[in-house]
């Protein structure tokens, strides 16, 4: 599944996205002859205490940026009317593209804090002037994936649908976080475009409005029901189990021609309602017809009804996942690690970095996760190594080709191997290791030391 680019909103002024201090920083840096090769470092410091893990999520939208990454003639037209720029150097941009490499976790990756989620290597002003778009389009779509993941880890085998699209922080952030469920282990979207750009099944039943516009509710069943055989009806407008009976009765008016797949619920107590409605629909012979239920559900509320074992069969959640409500935002940062072939690193308390271009090297005993070593990327250690080459001299290598369906299934596996403490819902009592080498915590106390001379 690659996005298909027609559905897809798009800017011709998109490297204006970004923040005014990138470009003249960029700027300064051309214009004292900077160019020589930095690595950049994206990523979380520190987890949200309701997270134990997060699944990096992000890459294919920023490998698609820097293949088309260029200054229009309207985009330079408007950095020349801010009167900020020189003439000399907006000329320098219009032949602008973007021509380094770029190291990456595949998405789908089970990672942890300081872990670095992808890392570029170019010249200074070019890796510079990505951050603010690597960090917008990575911190949704990891954000939205780890939350997705917590839910899916919940319901277990029923069946989860995205519901989140009305709710969610804007038109980019619907499309994306649509693809981060889906990524995550979320079956299908409401989100027709997030459907039709990304391959993503989208599901979807019926409004209350259908219901209210009729006199009554039996006739609005009989209704919906013509037009959509196979469809779920919603009974909770009025009384549940008043909208279930009358269900049964269309069934009875329906006879062998009834094919209605489900009831949908999306008020109450959905854990006890669900036991009500189950039974009355057994006694009538509708074993067939399933229970889906929604309205402000997370992974918690979900988890407690599938731990009842409540007869709901599937789960439409929207708004707290939508905007991750327990933890909104991740301390997501993009960070200068080396340049012109020197380690660097900032020291300032609490916000201190490690030097140079580095790797991740995963261990496992038996199928489970076990540690983590933060290393240089020279270095060689037990495990297996998690960042690979994705783009060269900025244009995508074979690694940074993969389809939204491998991505998926690598989460998949990535969740059944996280320890069982780790992918709890609750704050785990021992955070997954993740130790720095030797090397790199010298190097870091070396340049340090230096700083101070």
């Amino acid at each position: 599944m690659t996005p298909k680019k027609e559905f897809l909103p798009s800017c011709p002024h998109a490297a204006l996205l970004t923040d005014l201090y990138e470009l003249t920083m960029l700027q300064a840096y051309w214009a004292n002859s900077m160019h020589d090769d930095a690595v950049f470092s994206l990523f979380v410091r520190k987890l949200p205490k309701q997270r134990n893990f997060l699944l990096a999520c992000g890459l294919e939208d920023v490998l698609t940026y820097l293949e088309e990454l260029h200054f229009t003639p309207q985009a330079l037209d408007y950095l020349h009317g801010l009167q900020t720029f020189r003439e000399d150097f907006l000329h320098w941009l219009s032949s602008f593209s973007f021509q380094g490499d770029v190291y990456a976790m595949p998405e789908g990756t089970a990672c942890f804090a300081n872990e670095p989620l992808l890392e570029i290597v170019a010249p200074i002003g070019q890796a510079q002037l990505l951050e603010t778009f690597v960090i917008n389009q990575y911190h949704i779509q990891t954000l939205t994936a780890s939350k997705a993941a917590r839910v899916a880890l919940a319901a277990g085998d029923k069946r989860v649908i995205d519901f989140g699209l009305r709710r969610i922080h804007g038109i980019d952030a619907g499309l994306k976080a649509a693809r981060g469920f889906y990524l995550a282990g979320v079956q299908a979207t409401s989100n027709v475009l997030a459907g039709a750009a990304y391959d993503i099944p989208v599901s979807g039943t019926m409004a209350h409005s259908f219901i209210q516009a009729h006199d009554n509710e039996q006739d609005a069943f009989r209704a919906f029901a013509r037009a959509f055989p196979q469809t779920v009806l919603l009974v909770d407008t009025f009384d549940s189990l008043q909208g279930t009976r009358k269900v049964i009765q269309l069934a009875g008016e329906l006879g062998a021609e009834f094919q209605i797949r489900g009831i949908r619920i999306d008020s109450s107590d959905l854990k006890a309602l669900s036991f009500d409605l189950r039974q009355e629909l057994d006694a009538a012979g509708l074993d067939q017809v399933n229970i889906f239920a929604s309205g402000s559900l997370d992974e918690h509320v979900i988890q407690d009804i599938v731990q009842s074992r409540a007869p709901i069969d599937g789960f439409g959640v929207g708004t707290k996942m939508g905007v991750s409500v327990d933890a909104p935002y991740l301390d997501m940062v993009y960070k200068l690690a080396s340049y012109a072939g020197k380690g660097r690193m900032k020291t300032s308390t609490g916000k201190e970095t490690l030097p140079h271009q580095k790797q991740v090297f995963r261990e496992e005993e038996q199928g489970e996760y076990v540690q983590d070593t933060l290393a240089a990327f020279s270095e060689t250690h037990p495990g297996r190594p998690l960042l690979r080459q994705v783009m060269h001299k900025g244009q995508r290598v074979s690694a940074g080709r993969e389809t939204l369906t491998e991505a998926r299934d690598r989460a998949q596996n990535e969740l059944a191997a996280l320890p069982a403490n780790v992918h709890s819902l609750s704050p785990a009592s021992a955070a997954y290791p993740v130790r720095v080498s030797q090397y790199l915590e010298q190097e870091a106390a070396r340049i340090k030391a230096a700083m101070t001379e």
